[in-house]
């Protein structure tokens, strides 16, 4: 092409025009070549373009009301996408099918229970509810990342039944006149995680004959009780936080094979863990037990290990062992009170109080290498007939009366006065 312009090479204006169209001739020459090279700017995927098994998504937005929405999840499942938004409700929504995520924008999605009735928020359930056949049931429901609150006339905030794998992550579950969550026979492998359990008028988390549990890295404040486990096997409770209930922390009924790990309950106006109905096979380990009314409450329980863990300034029983319990190891606990050094305490004087252990007509308890330090009325409590069958050794007492010389020991018990207060030094 230049040599073409070049033999033409035709005077002035002229030759600017041929170099315009030459320059036109080789651009549309050029584009068919370059254009398998190049992604377009903007592409609708047609049918033929779509993933095989994909389905869409479902917008609650586009949607009169979100039990519509709810009601547009095909047999075979899906996801529902809550916009941000504050939604009022006056009767349940309900969520019948399995395969589904109900997911929200975080606290943006606030869905409000202003039914005064007693009924709950959101139901998650076969339609032929507790009847469902075994192979009926639902599997693998998961709501996630919205903020669910009701008042105190209003029901449980959410009731899910016989559904199997449900997962609950990043709930806000607040203020409800009944439960917070209730799993009625959620079987197999519940998890409920990373959630604010607040303010609810009975229990935070009521966990009816599941199976497979895991409770991790929630907070639970000022409901009735934070956590009820009954008639379950497995539960798994990890790293969460249980402050100020007005009743008790955890309470375990006829369950086994259970572990209560590295949580923090504090203020609880009860006990802060409580076994009772055949409980066995259960552990309560690394968990630090601050400033509640009691405890841990061991009234019907077996083959229990109770270790490791931090009981300060609890009002009183720090741990107990009642009449209808036996079979027990409590050992490599810590009992004390608020003590800082130097002879020193941080708690007022009405807020002194720090218990330790009693053992009332219980039998076969080992106690071993705990340290019982400034707590009352004793480090070691014999109440009621005598207890029978209990061994305890290597342990330390510090600034306390106690009861353990009446009881069987091995080792070395170490019994030791209070370390008096020092003479301040600072200016």
């Amino acid at each position: 092409m230049s040599r073409l312009l070049h033999s033409i090479s035709p005077p002035g204006p002229a030759r600017v025009a041929i170099v315009a169209v030459a320059s036109c001739l080789a651009t549309l020459l050029l584009v068919p070549l370059l254009a398998p090279l190049q992604a377009p700017l903007e592409a609708g995927a047609s049918v033929a373009d779509t993933l095989p098994g994909a389905r869409p998504e479902i917008d609650a937005s586009r949607y009169t009301s979100l039990q519509a929405a709810l009601d547009a999840v095909p047999p075979e499942g899906g996801i529902v996408r809550l916009p941000p938004g504050r939604f009022e409700i006056t009767s349940p929504l309900v969520l019948s099918r399995s395969d589904v995520t109900l997911i929200g924008a975080g606290a943006a999605t606030h869905i409000h229970n202003a039914n005064t009735n007693g009924e709950p928020a959101l139901v998650v359930k076969h339609p032929d509810g507790e009847k469902v056949k075994s192979a009926d049931r639902l599997w693998r429901v998961r709501l996630a990342d919205f903020r669910l609150t009701g008042t105190p006339k209003s029901g449980h905030g959410v009731v899910a039944v016989w559904v199997n794998e449900l997962f609950v992550q990043g709930l806000s579950v607040s203020n409800h006149g009944g439960d917070g969550l209730r799993l009625d026979h959620c079987y197999e492998d519940p998890r409920i995680s990373d959630s604010l359990i607040t303010y609810n008028k009975q229990v935070g988390l009521n966990l009816l004959g599941c199976h497979d549990i895991v409770v991790s890295s929630n907070q639970f404040e000022e409901n009735n009780d934070a956590v009820s486990c009954t008639d379950g096997f497995n539960l798994c409770m990890t790293g969460n936080c249980i402050d100020d209930h007005l009743r008790h922390g955890v309470i375990i009924e006829n369950t086994y094979g259970s572990v209560l790990a590295g949580n923090m309950i504090e203020e609880c106006n009860g006990f802060a863990v409580i076994m009772d109905r055949d409980c066995y096979g259960n552990t309560v380990s690394a968990n630090v037990i601050a400033h509640n009314g009691g405890g841990i409450d061991l009234r019907d329980a077996h083959g229990c290990a109770i270790s490791a863990n931090t009981l300060t300034i609890m009002k009183t029983h720090a741990i107990r062992v009642g009449p209808a319990s036996g079979r027990i190891t409590i050992t490599g606990n810590n009992f004390s009170n608020s003590y800082i050094g130097e002879g020193g305490i941080k708690r007022r004087k009405n807020d002194e109080a720090a218990a330790g252990l009693t053992l009332e007509a219980t039998r076969d308890v080992t106690v071993s290498g705990n340290l019982f330090s400034s707590v009352k009325p004793k480090a070691v409590a014999l109440d009621g007939p005598a207890s029978h069958n209990l061994l305890f050794g290597d342990n330390v007492l510090v600034d306390v009366a106690s009861d353990h010389k009446q009881i069987k020991t091995t080792g070395t018990v170490l019994v030791a006065p209070a370390v008096p207060a020092k003479t301040s030094t600072r200016p």
